[in-house]
Parts: structure tokens; C-alpha cells; sequence
């Protein structure tokens, strides 16, 4: 297991638009050979937008980008046709496959945070589709078979034990509060912004310290290189 500290990610972002960005692997001009990715995913970003800012319309291709949204509400249209607005508890997935355009803002009143992650598919091309899931239960997985993984939420309360899935890989996220991970040579705690990258994880357990959000992906096998 490799802790990497919310202190540690690569700012982005655009301060003067209203948008801040923490970047969990190698991304634009913050190029670190050593962190390229882990399993399928690419990239987990935090990303703060203060209302009114946004990401304009920008393309993407072969990358399965998934989205948690922390707070606030998020505003998404594509080339697809899709427009919805995102809400906390929401799970959105935008499957680029080819290729697909789309906007991200936040049109509304009060600041918005969320966690987009992206995951390299097995097999690069096909149509863009779009998916969301409206308040993702803890006990209910979500799956992006195209790139071989499962996206789980933990929401435990404090003092309260909860398994991280056995596989290959797992790459837990902690957005909120804090958790100690212990299990199978596994050990350390995380707090908001800290994440915990597990090869080989069996037997792993989460304790919340305190009530917590954690989002944990389970991951089979490695995946084509390539990012959109």
C-alpha cells in the first residue's frame, strides 16, 4: 500500500475564472513519469468551481470519465445530446469512446466541489454514451466494465468498520472526514483529500475516526495506455 497526502497532488485549475483544481497523477504541465497511473484510473481531480465558472465545451476520446459531486450542483451537456444537472450522492459517467465534446459549469448560487476520475478503457473506440445514477447507494457498486473496474461508496460513521473490496488493485479516495486502512501488510490512516493505493488488497478494512465518505475502486485488470 502507497498513501498519497491531499498536500501532494498538483494544483490546477484557473484561480482568476473561479476554478481550482488538485490533480492525484501526472497531468498537463505537472509531468511525473513515476505517476502515470494506477490499474485503469488516470486521474482523480478535485475540483472546486465558485459559481458561475466552469469548464467550457472541450473534446475527449477514449477515456471513461466518472463523477462524484461532494456539494453544489453540476451543470453537463455533450455532443450526445445529454444535458442533466449532477447532485451530491449522483454518480455521472460520460464514455468518450471515440470521441465527445462536453460542458461542465456551475450555473448555480453556491460553490461547487466534485471528484471526476478517469479510467482507461480495454479496448479504445466505439460510440460515446452517457450514465447517471441518482444517489448511489453504499451497498451498490457501480460498474464501467470498459475499463474493467467497480466504483464502491463507503459512508461510515464514526467508529464503524467497513471492507475495501479483494482485488488486483483497489484505490480508495477519501473525500471526507477520516479513516484508518489496516489489513494484509496494509496500515496508515487518511483524511480529506488522501488516498491509499493497494496492490494485491485482501482482508483491507476501513475504521472511520470520525463519520466519513470514502470512494473506493476495485480493479481487475491493467489497462490499454492512453488518456482524452
Amino acid at each position: 500500500m502507497s498513501i498519497h497526502r491531499a498536500a501532494d497532488r498538483y494544483p490546477g485549475g484557473d484561480a482568476a475564472a473561479g476554478i481550482d483544481t488538485r490533480h492525484a497523477f501526472s497531468f498537463g504541465p505537472h509531468y511525473d513519469p513515476g505517476n502515470l497511473r494506477f490499474g485503469a484510473l488516470v486521474a482523480c481531480n478535485e475540483e472546486r468551481l465558485a459559481p458561475g465558472a466552469g469548464f467550457d465545451e472541450h473534446p475527449h476520446s477514449h477515456t471513461e470519465i466518472v463523477t462524484w459531486v461532494v456539494e453544489g450542483e453540476l451543470t453537463h451537456r455533450d455532443s450526445t445530446g445529454h444535458a442533466t444537472v449532477v447532485r451530491p450522492g449522483d454518480v455521472q459517467h460520460l464514455s468518450a469512446a471515440a470521441g465527445v465534446r462536453h460542458v461542465e459549469r456551475n450555473d448555480g448560487a453556491a460553490p461547487l466541489t466534485f471528484v471526476q476520475m478517469w479510467l482507461t478503457p480495454l479496448e479504445p473506440g466505439g460510440e460515446p454514451s452517457y450514465g447517471i445514477v441518482r444517489g448511489l447507494a453504499d451497498a451498490t457498486p457501480y460498474a464501467v466494465p470498459a475499463a474493467g473496474a467497480l466504483l464502491h461508496v463507503r459512508r461510515p460513521a464514526a467508529g464503524e468498520r467497513t471492507a475495501v473490496p479483494d482485488g488486483d488493485l483497489a484505490y480508495v479516495h477519501v473525500v471526507r472526514g477520516r479513516v484508518g486502512v489496516a489489513g494484509d501488510g496494509a496500515d496508515g490512516e487518511l483524511g480529506a483529500g488522501d488516498s491509499a493505493r493497494i496492490t494485491g488488497a485482501r482482508g483491507v478494512a476501513l475504521t472511520a475516526v470520525t463519520a466519513a465518505e470514502v470512494l473506493v475502486w476495485q480493479m481487475s485488470h491493467p489497462a490499454t495506455p492512453g488518456r482524452g
